[in-house]
């Protein structure tokens, strides 16, 4: 299911130049320049589970967010630091401070935040459905807000949205075939580096063939990825040729099993959350949603509380392609649900936030336990590695975490690989998590230390 939103009728390189500007900026409302579409990939979602039998009502799956928006939640210190580190970025965006502020003051860790606006909005959809956020009540006063902030959305786009039920991406390995998104997410590249990987015939986790292997495979699924795609529409080349087993075969030629390829890649930072679930009878879900950077535009609407997200702000303003902005068009973004299904009966979920690194941490945590055999909880536990930019930081490096063994960090830089050290735990690394349902029916989960979540069962 795919709810993403395009960009909005008005919205034209030539209406950022007349303000002067060469590129999309990050923050403002000229940020918000797609529809958000989440709320329709709900309503999708709601009429499968309809057909699978599901009972219970959108009022009663929106309850609990409602309530704690209403009533309080306490602040993480995630986002503590994160509304501390981007304040200057988002002191001016329409209504932030109003509603991400606590008595005027950047919040704290443990400080009670309440948003009842968005509590009510919840509520509002939660009774009259998802069609009101495009064609209801809710979309007319989320339109009139924007045309007070002097974004380019309008109610026209908001009632000209759908969701999309695409075919999946898929890729054959050994024992498992897995699948992804199609465009305009990233999906692609995350079945790529693992399909290429797989041809590099690696027989031992964790040693220099493994990570050099999977670095080097990101870096072949990225230049294709980056040459090929972007809205969907407006594409010349079809993703799931370059996952057939020719195509792979011929792209593993290029890896250099003993060296690095340069690489000066960029990337963006981002504010995303995955969620895996399986129920007792064998139905999956494998669900990620985002409002790009974090905060988004920065942009609040005060009379629902909704901050609006900035995923149009990846648009180019020049040249040609498929990520070009034009009115209609959907922007290519990171996001990419995994799901794997085994050749001995097993199924799994697994994903992550984390922009550039999410295929990264899948290619690491699928690895380590679909073709290595390690458990779960390890291999989402065990020390990771990003190739390039994340999360706002300009170095371009092959960030590791602290815990690699010395040796294995020594030998990847005599390879080749511009090398940089983090701390042994963090954040930049994404927050991966996984659930496998057995051929016995017993379910196993596991979650990333390196966050907030949580696995849990009912």
């Amino acid at each position: 299911m795919e709810g993403c939103g395009a960009a909005v009728a008005a919205a034209s390189p030539a209406l950022y130049k007349a303000q002067g500007l060469a590129s999309i900026p990050w923050r403002g409302p000229l940020a918000a320049n797609t529809v958000a579409g989440t709320i329709s990939g709900w309503g999708e979602v709601l009429r499968i589970a309809a057909d699978w039998g599901g009972r219970l009502p959108l009022a009663r799956l929106v309850e609990e967010a409602a309530w704690h928006a209403e009533h309080g939640f306490a602040v993480t210190l995630s986002q503590a630091e994160l509304t501390e580190a981007k304040w200057p970025e988002l002191k001016d965006a329409p209504g932030f401070k109003e509603v991400f502020l606590i008595d005027g003051r950047l919040p704290r860790e443990g400080q009670i935040m309440k948003l009842p606006a968005l509590g009510a909005a919840l509520r509002r959809i939660g009774q009259a459905g998802t069609e009101d956020f495009y064609r209801g009540e809710l979309a007319r006063s989320m339109a009139a807000d924007h045309a007070r902030f002097g974004t380019p959305l309008t109610a026209g786009d908001l009632a000209a949205h759908q969701a999309r039920r695409p075919a999946a991406l898929s890729v054959e390995l050994g024992e498992a075939t897995l699948y992804n998104f199609a465009p305009p997410t990233q999906g692609f590249a995350s079945l790529m580096i693992l399909g290429l990987f797989d041809r590099l015939g690696v027989r031992e986790a964790e040693g220099f063939e493994h990570i050099h292997g999977l670095v080097e495979a990101t870096k072949q699924a990225f230049l294709v990825r980056d040459r090929i795609l972007g809205d969907p529409d407006s594409m010349t080349e079809q993703p799931q040729r370059y996952l057939e087993p020719a195509a792979l075969d011929a792209l593993v030629q290029r890896i250099n099993r003993e060296q690095a390829l340069p690489w000066p890649y960029p990337a963006n930072p981002g504010d995303t959350v995955w969620m895996g679930a399986i129920d007792g009878e064998g139905r999956q879900a494998s669900f990620i949603q985002s409002i790009y950077f974090e905060f988004g535009s920065g942009c609040v609407l005060p009379e629902s509380g909704i901050v609006w997200q900035n995923r149009g702000s990846s648009f180019l303003l020049d040249g040609q392609g498929p990520r070009l902005l034009a009115p209609g068009r959907r922007p290519f973004h990171t996001l990419n649900p995994a799901l794997a299904r085994f050749k001995d009966g097993r199924d799994m979920v697994y994903g992550t936030m984390g922009g550039e690194g999410q295929p990264q941490t899948q290619s690491a945590l699928f690895s380590r336990y679909g073709l290595f055999g390690q458990p779960l909880q390890q291999a989402v536990t065990a020390p990771r590695w990003l190739l390039g930019k994340t999360w706002g930081e300009n170095s371009i490096t092959l960030k590791l975490e602290g815990r690699f063994d010395p040796d294995l960090v020594a030998r990847l830089r005599r390879a080749g690989h511009d090398i940089e050290l983090l701390a042994d735990f963090t954040a930049t690394m994404g927050h991966a998590g996984a659930i496998v349902r057995h051929p016995d029916g017993s379910l196993e989960g596991a979650t990333d230390p390196r966050s907030d979540g949580a696995v849990a069962g009912f």
